[in-house]
């Protein structure tokens, strides 16, 4: 087992992943910019090494300030969270090469996988099913009207190195089709270095269902059941939960199987995530694949009893999964809710000091929090502050109890979404299990006329 590991992230992830060392006996590393100086990862971990000015660039995404880091610390590995660099090949090549081990899978492999349209190719090999639409870059207008001309609108043109819902956008008809090949063309190079395009087949009224896959070195893959990820707003999941009550038996064990075939032709090893979209006939289609850890995990490891985290440890340090796919069935609910410091009305950032803080306690209640009471939410990050999980023995007593717990959920000096996430929690479709990706967005807009007629 590792004696010290970095951990190069910050936020609640970073302090999960501190836990997870502190339940496995490992000391921990963390790293902070000149922002994150006093934040709550700095304190939590065993030692704390500065990377760099507060922007992303020069520091969280430095990585030879990070590798630097674990050599000062004498780390004999790295944990990447989400984000930042955790889904980077040249990162994790560059680990390689220092001899520092990388807490996820092969450079290859996430490679392959962060090429959106090279993922979508393999994925078809596999036998996996995948959305109709290009196999190749689409170079020009041209060429995406040809493509809209024989299979209609309305289409999705996405960026293949994109991520986060960046470089995505869902078009209706020819004049959309031209500003968004334009616009997310740019977006694309902006945010990722590279503008290649490609445009899918909209599926209509879709569920967003992803299967957790865990693999060794040894080859022995299993899943971990499913999460609906269906709420979201501008492709950003904002409520997830496990498992889903959308899937019948059929579908639910035909897209793990799916999900372990895929994960097994391309060679994976450590967690990692296949997601779905899901049309009303239960027709599942390939997304995209997160080689890592996925910020709606403890949806997962409160459902079916398993440690992601804890996991990914032992399988980078060469232990085998001890853990078989008969061992794996959902021994409860659960539903995950994302904080974040935004505008509940307007949703931009809501940066300032939180001046009281204040978290429910419960037994069925879990908190991943990456803040506390002083603590100063800076512009220059992802807005998520925590993350709140109820539990319970079926949807609808996890639903009620993760309501009463955001009543009680107290943070102040800072504005949060968790006006729109109770909205979310108590609405009829919400309720009745059969929101679909469009119901957040269609929410909203329902409410915006409302006001506008009174």
């Amino acid at each position: 087992m590792f004696g010290k590991i970095l951990i190069a992230n910050r936020g609640e992830v970073a302090c999960r992943i501190v836990r997870a060392c502190e339940e496995l006996g490992i000391m921990s590393a963390a790293v902070y910019s000149k922002a994150d100086a006093d934040a709550e990862h700095v304190r939590r971990a065993d030692e704390a090494y500065p990377i760099g000015p507060s922007p992303v660039k020069d520091s969280y995404l430095n990585m030879e300030s990070i590798l630097q880091a674990a050599k000062d610390a004498g780390c004999d590995a790295i944990h990447p969270g989400y984000g930042f660099l955790s889904e980077n090949a040249d990162f994790a090549r560059r680990c390689e090469v220092e001899g520092i081990t990388f807490i996820g899978p092969s450079a290859e492999v996430i490679r392959l996988m962060g090429d959106k349209i090279r993922a979508k190719n393999t994925m078809k090999q596999a036998g996996v099913p995948i959305i109709p639409g290009t196999t190749a870059a689409v170079a020009d207008v041209a060429s995406a009207k040809h493509f809209a001309k024989n299979y209609g609108y309305p289409l999705m043109v996405k960026a293949s190195a994109g991520g986060g819902g960046i470089g995505m956008e869902q078009v209706n008809n020819e004049r959309e089709l031209e500003k968004a090949m334009e616009g997310n063309k740019s977006r694309a190079k902006a945010y990722f270095g590279d503008d290649t395009l490609y445009i899918e087949k909209k599926i209509e009224r879709a569920k967003h269902i992803e299967v957790q896959v865990v693999s060794d070195a040894r080859g022995k893959i299993i899943h971990l059941g499913e999460r609906e990820c269906s709420i979201q707003r501008r492709h950003q999941k904002v409520i997830e939960e496990s498992p889903s009550s959308f899937l019948d038996e059929k579908t639910r064990q035909k897209m793990g199987e799916t999900a372990v075939r895929a994960a097994a032709y391309i060679g994976y090893e450590n967690a990692g995530t296949l997601e779905f979209l899901v049309d009303e006939h239960q027709n599942f289609y390939f997304l995209e694949m997160n080689t890592r850890l996925q910020v709606e995990h403890p949806v997962t490891e409160e459902a079916v009893g398993v440690d992601i985290v804890q996991w990914q440890i032992r399988i980078a340090a060469g232990e085998a999964l001890s853990i078989s796919q008969s061992d794996v069935a959902p021994r409860s609910h659960a539903i995950e809710a994302r904080i974040y410091a935004e505008d509940p009305v307007r949703f931009f950032p809501s940066p300032g000091t939180i001046t009281h803080l204040s978290l429910p306690k419960a037994a069925h209640i879990r908190h991943e929090c990456g803040v506390r009471e002083g603590s100063v939410v800076t512009p220059f990050y992802d807005p998520l502050l925590a993350k709140i999980i109820a539990v319970g023995k079926n949807r609808k007593e996890c639903i009620s109890r993760l309501i009463q717990a955001l009543r009680h959920y107290k943070i102040e000096g800072i504005k949060t979404n968790i006006p729109m996430i109770m909205q979310v929690l108590s609405h009829d479709v919400f309720i009745s299990g059969q929101a679909d990706i469009t119901f957040v967005n269609n929410m909203l807009a329902e409410c915006d006329n409302e006001k506008g007629r009174k």
